[in-house]
């Protein structure tokens, strides 16, 4: 892949994603770390806050969609030409032509085709990838400096996702592989980088009700965790999406050591410590996923930092010719998803209002007619909804906030932080709704309650019209049961202040 044809591609893809950016409204979990930007803080409920703290610079400049989402509009570029540059030093018997091929399967691996959607995942990626290619640099010389390099990064990774821990153990099973005393302690300072983090991470949990580590660790897996046939299935063609069929099947058919001697690219792994480091960083986030599928979903977007480091496995087994064919294929592939987004786009929106998703989509592409129905009660009125998802795209689209009403799910409960229903008492509250409300539902919390509804192309959306908000009944009704459900924090973690509990509960410990 030529240097030229590299840069037109990066070009087109730019254009696409900007186009697509802006034509997309921002979505739920978007929303919801865009009121962590709007509201900043060393901390956020269910994840660490380094997207909030991304999303408050750039809203310093902007809140438009295109703009908050260009970290990520920009990521496969910044990526990609990471990876080339990377390689210049990493495998300096590569030619251009092979580096930028290898970039060009970066900037094309199908998801950054189409994901422009920016969420925590958007600053773990950059994090990951560069700390990756720094630990692959401090590996091939155990150059302490590198080794700094990896572990700052990967404490930046860890202040955006936990899963940032994969990667850690990922450096610890290479240094298990190599076994020298200086792989030893360039792995005791990349963990040391990382304390700092940690450290802040520990010390906003313990002051804030382990919220933390309540999401992460608990009360989203409440669920059934037995094992599963389906989860596996879904988990493998997810893989096979990401790395795409073609790759995997020729890094199958180039795995014996004999063929990877003959390949014209072998001079090019010595610099890597017998291809042992890259291996890693290729395959153990990727097996660690496999085993927690057995019994959980993997996401999609779980395995987006880890991508790069497998396609680079890939492609330094690949004979040049090999590789270009893997390059054409890559383009062709990216072109297909070009065109189906846009053929998508040109369908009128009633095209799926015979599917579960249409309420949400009319939520999310026809709000200003929604506020709109919503107008003549923004004055007097709190308005709420009763899921996360929904109220932050309210919220994001009126510029104003939307409380979450009820109990709602283990999902997302910053709200949790931000509401003081003691505030509201006696205050009329309006629930916009996208399902058919129970009146015997909200009785209790009012003095008087109404319900209406109203049709948006097709689709209807009821208010639950509230009013006198009865406070105390609200506390034993609904703020109970979620202390009950999401705030049993066990007796072994320290609490210096916990917001929900001395809010609504005082003197009363959020423990089981």
């Amino acid at each position: 892949m030529s240097p030229r044809l590299f840069a037109a591609l990066l070009v087109v893809t730019l254009i696409f994603r900007c186009w697509l950016a802006a034509v997309t409204p921002i979505t739920g979990d978007e929303a919801y770390f865009i009121w962590w930007g709007w509201r900043p803080d060393w901390g956020f409920y269910d994840h660490p806050p380094m997207i909030g703290w991304w999303l408050y610079a750039l809203s310093t400049v902007s809140d438009a969609e295109e703009w908050l989402r260009l970290p990520v509009i920009i990521q496969p570029a910044i990526l990609a030409l990471g990876v080339i540059v990377a390689l210049r030093r990493l495998a300096p018997t590569l030619d251009d032509e092979q580096r930028y091929s290898i970039g060009t399967l970066v900037l094309l691996a199908p998801a950054n085709v189409w994901n422009i959607f920016i969420t925590t995942d958007t600053p773990l990626i950059y994090f990951s990838v560069f700390s990756g290619l720094a630990w692959l640099r401090a590996a091939r010389d155990d150059d302490k400096t590198w080794y700094l390099a990896a572990g700052v990064l990967l404490a930046g990774a860890v202040l955006s996702k936990y899963f940032a821990a994969i990667l850690g153990f990922a450096y610890l099973v290479d240094v298990l592989w190599r076994r020298t005393l200086r792989a030893w302690g360039g792995l005791a300072i990349a963990y040391a980088a990382t304390l700092p983090a940690l450290a802040l991470m520990a010390w906003w949990n313990a002051g804030h009700c382990w919220p933390n580590y309540m999401f992460n660790f608990i009360n989203r897996h409440t669920t059934d965790t037995s094992l599963s046939l389906t989860t596996p299935l879904l988990y493998a063609v997810s893989l096979l999406y990401l790395l795409t069929p073609p790759a995997l099947w020729l890094a199958w058919r180039e795995r014996s050591i004999l063929s990877l001697r003959r390949a014209t690219n072998a001079s090019a792994l010595r610099p890597y410590g017998n291809f042992s480091t890259l291996s890693t960083l290729a395959w153990i986030p990727l097996a660690l996923f496999a085993t927690l599928s057995l019994v959980k979903q993997i996401g999609l977007h779980w395995l987006l930092a880890f991508i790069p480091f497998t396609l680079i496995w890939i492609a330094l087994r690949l004979r040049a010719v090999t590789l270009r064919r893997l390059c054409l294929f890559f383009i062709g592939f990216a072109a297909l998803h070009m065109i189906a987004i846009f053929a998508i786009s040109r369908l009128p929106l009633e095209t799926w209002n015979k599917t579960r998703i249409y309420d949400g989509l009319v939520l999310t592409f026809e709000h200003e007619a929604i506020l709109k129905e919503l107008q003549p009660y923004a004055k007097d009125w709190v308005l709420a909804m009763d899921g996360y998802s929904n109220a932050v795209t309210m919220s994001y689209n009126a510029r104003r906030y939307f409380i979450v009403f009820g109990e709602a799910s283990s999902h997302a409960r910053h709200d949790d932080i931000l509401t003081d229903f003691r505030t509201l008492a006696g205050r009329n509250i309006l629930i916009l709704r996208k399902s058919a409300p129970d009146l015997a539902e909200y009785q209790p919390y009012f003095q008087q309650v109404t319900i209406d509804s109203f049709m948006v192309r097709g689709a209807r959306f009821w208010r639950v019209k509230g009013e006198g908000f009865n406070y105390p009944a609200y506390r034993d009704g609904v703020l109970a049961s979620v202390k009950r459900k999401y705030y049993a924090l066990p007796h072994w973690l320290p609490q210096t202040a916990c917001y929900f509990c001395d809010r609504y509960f005082p003197g009363d410990r959020c423990q089981r």
